[in-house]
């Protein structure tokens, strides 16, 4: 059956052929000479700057293959608005219009060299989300219902694990694509933006999405004006060559006229969307969950004088027309699904530079922190691929592991987090608990049986560097009396040691003074008398000594103090012989 114009494609070898035609018709009717990718299929190889990988924006999620229709906007070479009355599938609904225009222009005065045209943004939301599902968003710009991809279970899309824990897109299980422009989780997490000013970053409002998606497209050196930045653009959002070319068909669909039309109205694909997967998925596409009936079958056959295009019916001495498809499908159909190629979607072989073969050290420095305290240095990755070079947008998890209370910051214990253009990641802060000794990291490839790279990390205790007494008077008791509110202040590096351990131990006066055996001591929890104990430092850096019994001969003892980072403080006690009037 002749290829028809308006109706759906899907993926697949025989289809994508039937792409190719189909845009080279549309390109030789409106924007001749549009480079696409080349014949063989090959796509241009993205930049080291550029967003590569096996995660795309949108996981490589399936997408609307709708291609404009021939007839075009009648401004041929203009990009300004056509006025209302023009072609219905030239309408885009007025919030999602004001989104794309808002993210060229936010983006053109931090980033001009890029050139992006919100024409752009306007034929990847078409294929993604069918412009918000026609502009159902609300006063905000936030869709009404969320626009959920299938879950990326590697069952004929990318296999792509959890990272969010559901935050985005519900699924604990798997990532899905979420919003209008179909981003996956991971991925937003380190491209989100606050398009609207609203303090959120929120992949399901539109103008926060299309600010993002810009940022991504111009992510490196990319000069969107030329053809080669352009395509390879378009391929980092989902891997795929018929992807370009539908978007392309699009992008110059638009580039030749637009119009507003009020939110909620604008037109959707007429068929069903090849994100249908059976029931409990979800619609997730923007268009309706299930398509209109056929048109009943009309001729085909040439009249004289005419001529034949694909996708509609001849008129004597005059040119076809797209009209809805001629004749009922004979796909066999699959459940969720009407029209469904009988084969399992065929998914693009990675390329070697898009594989991901290990993740390294990325230069990280010793972990080393103190005790309640955040560690200066942050754990770095790069993931690599089998030529050593690195591999943008994979998902990377780290992990806290050991006897440890140590957290990375909002006291998580696991983090996922996605490589940038040049393959590396940065873990969140990591802070120090109270317990010391050493703990490991580990970071992996998310959802992957590749070797972790492992970090050791050791948490010091709190340290002091100088002790004083807060009193100048000579410590004196009598025999069998004690010594009391005896009160030190520990500092480090001039401000005040909280929380620090301080050993206070009765000393012999010898040349190596060793622990007394004799003369005043304290007693531990059961009453035992010590001659050693181990105190800790409050908040302020102050410290009141235990009450300590004068015992022993008379005479001068050492009580010496010492604290993890080198501070020592030696206090004299003397006990004084108990008198006859003394006694009495």
């Amino acid at each position: 059956m002749a290829a028809q114009f308006g109706r759906r494609l899907y993926r697949g070898a025989a289809t994508t052929a039937v792409a190719a035609a189909a845009v080279a018709a549309l390109s030789a009717s409106q924007a001749p000479g549009s480079p696409l990718v080349a014949a063989d299929g090959e796509q241009p190889a993205a930049g080291a700057t550029t967003p590569t990988g096996d995660s795309s924006v949108s996981g490589d999620s399936p997408y609307y293959t709708d291609l404009p229709p021939l007839n075009t906007p009648d401004k041929p070479g203009s990009s300004v608005d056509l006025p209302a009355t023009g072609s219905a599938e030239s309408g885009i609904p007025a919030s999602v219009l004001a989104a794309y225009k808002k993210a060229q222009q936010t983006i053109a005065g931090t980033d001009a060299a890029c050139r992006l045209p919100w024409q752009l943004l306007a034929a990847i939301g078409k294929v993604e989300s069918g412009q918000a599902r026609g502009g159902r968003v609300d006063a905000q710009g936030t869709t009404l219902t969320p626009i959920l991809g299938p879950a990326l279970d590697g069952q004929g899309f990318a296999l792509i694990k959890d990272t969010d824990n559901g935050a985005y897109d519900g699924d604990r299980v798997h990532d899905r694509a979420v919003g209008p422009m179909q981003f996956i989780p991971s991925t937003w997490e380190s491209w989100g933006q606050d398009g609207n000013g609203d303090g959120r970053k929120d992949p399901n409002n539109i103008y926060d999405a299309a600010l993002a998606a810009g940022r991504y497209l111009c992510a490196g050196s990319r000069d969107l004006s030329t053809a080669t930045d352009l395509d390879r653009a378009v391929l980092s959002y989902n891997h795929s060559d018929e992807y370009l070319r539908t978007v392309r068909s699009w992008f110059e669909y638009y580039s030749r006229g637009t119009h507003e039309v009020p939110d909620g109205t604008g037109v959707l694909p007429t068929g069903p969307t090849s994100r249908d997967r059976g029931p409990g998925t979800g619609h997730v596409g923007g268009g309706p969950s299930t398509s209109p009936s056929p048109t009943p079958s009309t001729s085909t056959t040439p009249k004289p004088g005419g001529t034949t295009k694909p996708g509609g019916s001849t008129k004597p001495g005059g040119s076809t027309k797209p009209e809805t498809p001629s004749e009922p499908s004979t796909e066999p159909s699959k459940p969720g699904g009407i029209g469904k190629p009988s084969s399992p979607t065929p998914t693009p072989a990675p390329t070697p530079s898009e594989t991901v073969a290990g993740v390294q050290n990325a230069g990280t420095g010793t972990l080393t922190a103190t005790a309640g305290e955040a560690f200066a240095e942050r754990i770095k990755v790069r993931a690599r691929n089998g030529l050593g070079g690195p591999v943008a947008k994979t998902s990377v998890t780290f992990t806290v592991t050991g006897d440890t209370d140590a957290t990375f910051a909002g006291g998580k214990k696991t983090v996922t987090l996605a490589t940038g253009t040049d393959g590396t990641v940065t873990a969140p802060v990591l802070e120090a608990g109270e317990k010391t000794g050493e703990f490991t990291v580990r970071a992996t490839a998310t959802g992957t049986s590749l070797a972790p790279v492992t970090y050791t990390a050791t948490v010091t205790a709190r340290q002091a560097d100088a002790l004083a007494r807060t009193g100048t008077e000579k410590l004196t008791a009598l025999a069998g009396e004690t010594f009391e509110d005896i009160t030190v202040a520990a500092t480090y590096k001039g401000e005040s040691a909280d929380r620090v351990a301080v050993t206070a131990t009765m000393i012999t006066d010898d040349a190596e003074p060793a622990e007394n055996d004799k003369g005043p001591y304290c007693t531990d929890d059961d009453g035992d008398p010590v001659r050693s104990i181990v105190l800790t430092t409050d908040a302020d850096g102050k410290l009141t000594l235990p009450k300590i019994y004068a015992d022993g001969p008379a005479g001068t003892y050492k009580l010496r103090l010492t604290t993890e980072g080198g501070a020592t403080l030696v206090i004299e006690l003397t006990v004084q012989e108990r008198t006859a009037s003394a006694a009495s």
